[in-house]
């Protein structure tokens, strides 16, 4: 996730690590914070990839700042992950997000569409938080009352995800023959 934001944000604009990092923090920091411990060592390795550069420019003040730049290899690179998501990245609500976030830079529907409809093959899969013998617990199988909540509220929001997911295909798939 932090590479196809790093990717993602810098293929927006050139970015200082102290604003790549807050967009990050924006987009994920609720739900799992950026450390420099991790946010730097990654800048590092795509640049050792040769997916991002870095020049200096005159700060506000008088320190000057780091500009990070995406390269046309870390835009071909942030385009693959975009057009092939790892399974993670459909399957972790998060993570799908995540993806969601900088899906529109593909600039081609139909590859949007392909990824939209892992998604939906996902959620078409049985599944629970909860197993007996093997197959998955509904909501009206649970007696715990927290238990039984979690997936009422999964159910819910599995049904938005579905129903957008649906007409965001329909859409797409309109525009694509249309256009």
């Amino acid at each position: 996730m932090l590479t196809l934001c790093i990717l993602g944000f810098l293929n927006e604009s050139p970015l200082h690590a102290y604003d790549l990092r807050a967009r990050i923090s924006g987009l994920s920091g609720h739900v799992r914070p950026v450390s420099d411990g991790a946010l730097y060592p990654a800048i590092k390795r795509l640049e050792a990839a040769g997916h991002i550069t870095r020049h200096t420019e005159p700060g506000e003040r008088a320190t000057p700042r780091q500009v990070l730049t995406l390269t046309g290899s870390g835009r071909d690179e942030l385009m693959r992950r975009l057009r092939e998501p790892a399974d993670p990245e459909i399957t972790d609500r998060n993570s799908f997000f995540v993806l969601l976030a900088f899906l529109g830079q593909l600039s081609d529907p139909a590859d949007q569409v392909r990824v939209l409809r892992r998604r939906l093959a996902f959620m078409d899969e049985p599944g629970s938080y909860f197993y007996e013998d093997g197959r998955p617990l509904r909501a009206r199988d649970m007696t715990d009352r927290f238990r039984r909540g979690m997936l009422q509220l999964a159910g819910a929001t599995s049904k938005a995800d579905r129903a957008w997911l649906e007409r965001t295909i329909a859409e797409l798939g309109s525009g694509a023959q249309g256009g």
